[in-house]
């Protein structure tokens, strides 16, 4: 007999990459696209002068984490990058948690990946065209002081 689906267990497919949250402090914000949420091991090389062995040995860093990327659609009256941006002033910023969710079929979080102490770094996207029919896009790269992942089952 063939299978229809409804004995499937809920972990035998892979999250769809599709449906998600981004909270910025307190506000919701909805987002075409999140890129970048990696982190990375810095590799130390060593190798003392008496070692009998001729390679070094490679030994985990500090870990560094890439400014995170978020793309949606420009909104008549919507400046909340700008007002953001705007407030960098002589080394200062007001830095805030943000959190992406990845959601399930029921909206809630099945992973959330937090990035501590954001702030804005560059804003970009305004590519106008006179003969084009695309969606005004803008984005926003993020830079952060750390990033955690949970999972929620």
């Amino acid at each position: 007999m063939a299978e229809d689906g409804s004995t499937q267990h809920a972990t035998l497919w892979p999250m769809p990459k599709f449906h998600f949250e981004v909270k910025w402090g307190n506000d919701v914000m909805s987002f075409q696209e999140v890129t970048n949420l990696d982190a990375q091991s810095e590799e130390i090389k060593y190798r003392a002068g008496d070692s009998k062995i001729f390679s070094v040995v490679k030994m985990p860093g500090l870990i560094k984490y890439s400014n995170v990327t978020m793309k949606k659609g420009i909104f008549k009256g919507d400046n909340k990058f700008w007002a953001w941006f705007s407030q960098i002033k002589q080394n200062t910023i007001k830095r805030i948690d943000i959190t992406i969710s990845l959601l399930d079929e029921t909206n809630a979080p099945t992973m959330v990946w937090t990035l501590k102490n954001a702030w804005p770094t560059k804003i970009s996207g305004y590519e106008l065209k006179a003969d084009g029919n695309d969606v005004a896009i803008e984005s926003i790269e993020i830079v952060h002081e750390g990033m955690t992942i949970e999972n929620k089952a």
